[in-house]
């Protein structure tokens, strides 16, 4: 008994000894955290930290006086600014010859019902002018009372074509729903491409209506920004006809047609130079062949440039983007005209080899 007493009060003279020394120390730090598939692993969500990404990833193209690209130009030749501000370009690269994902968005509204054909043709061709079979993808999307997928991805320009023919008209018109739910939906996580850089794909949009937009939920700077967090450059078709005067049906006199704008064209071309893309304003479907293929080659021939803003602030604002290209004259940029600054959190377990995302 006396044996078990002592025993006793030892235990507790040692336990109080090891309290007081710990109190006295600094904290130790965390045991290194056991290999994944070893016993007591955590599990590898449990080990990711969240951090606000204020990067912000700029793709553009260059065109000369005679809006042919230029390809050929190095980091030195920009200067960016933001809200006139001047940046330190972070990152800098070319990129050519890249996958494309591509959504196509048809107004199949009531409004454009004498233009059904020509959008019809007018997608169609798009689509064989660029897809470039197992190597580009797209999707089909038609809305009037609210958006619709009618062809999920693919690369069989066949399948598409024969979807797009399938089109009635009826309904209003929902565009800015369109593009909020092709970009959330479809093109902020397209297809993967295989080989070593899986997830560098240029995501495009080519949308053809008349621009006016009557039954949407979200905004039109809603749809803009929806665009802009997920790269996506929309390029527009216009549908309408209202510019057409009797004078100027000669063919030989078309070339100084469009003397205005619709308000519905002014949408168009607003959603397309916010985003980098651009506007087109035709007459006949065939009036946009070389178009076509020019967006092609845009699109396979870009810059990116990356920067952290000196004068962030998570504000929600919207801040003005500028590239310059100062030492050539004449060369113009095409990129998206800003982006909102609002925090980009992301989840992760080590620095970003690439640096993260842009808000």
């Amino acid at each position: 008994m006396t044996r078990v007493l002592i025993s006793t009060v030892l235990v507790a003279a040692l336990l109080t000894t090891a309290v007081s020394d710990r109190a006295q120390q600094p904290p130790a730090p965390p045991p290194a955290a056991p290999a994944q598939g070893q016993p007591g692993a955590a599990p590898k969500a449990s080990q990711g930290i969240t951090t606000v990404v204020n990067l912000v990833d700029v793709l553009f193209t260059v065109l000369n006086r005679r809006n042919k690209l230029v390809p050929d130009l190095q980091k030195e030749d920009f200067q960016i600014f933001d809200e006139k501000f001047p940046q330190q370009i972070r990152y800098f690269s070319k990129q050519t010859d890249l996958p494309l994902r591509i959504g196509m968005l048809v107004d199949t509204s009531n409004s454009i019902r004498d233009r059904l054909k020509f959008e019809q043709d007018a997608s169609t061709n798009f689509l064989f002018s660029v897809l470039r079979r197992g190597r580009d993808e797209a999707f089909v999307m038609t809305f009037d009372d609210e958006p619709q997928i009618i062809q999920a991805f693919t690369s069989d320009p066949g399948l598409l074509r024969d979807q797009i023919m399938q089109t009635r008209a009826g309904g209003g018109t929902a565009i800015y729903d369109a593009i909020y739910e092709a970009c959330q939906s479809q093109l902020s996580h397209p297809p993967r491409p295989p080989g070593d850089q899986p997830d560098i794909v240029r995501r495009v949009m080519i949308l053809i209506s008349d621009g006016d937009d009557n039954l949407s939920n979200h905004t039109r700077s809603e749809a803009i920004e929806m665009a802009q967090r997920t790269s996506v450059v929309i390029y527009t078709i216009s549908t309408s006809t209202q510019w057409i005067q009797l004078s100027q049906t000669d063919p030989d006199k078309l070339a100084s047609r469009k003397t205005h704008l619709t308000e519905g064209d002014k949408i168009l071309q607003d959603l397309a130079d916010e985003t980098g893309g651009r506007a087109f304003y035709p007459y006949h479907v065939d009036d946009l062949d070389q178009s076509f293929q020019d967006i092609g080659d845009e699109l396979r021939n870009q810059y990116s440039i990356a920067y952290i803003p000196t004068n962030y602030v998570l504000d929600g604002r919207y801040h003005r983007i500028r590239i310059e290209v100062p030492d050539h004259k004449g060369y113009q940029v095409q990129a998206r005209r800003g982006y909102f600054a609002r925090a980009n959190r992301e989840n992760i377990t080590q620095p970003s080899p690439s640096g993260p995302a842009s808000p």
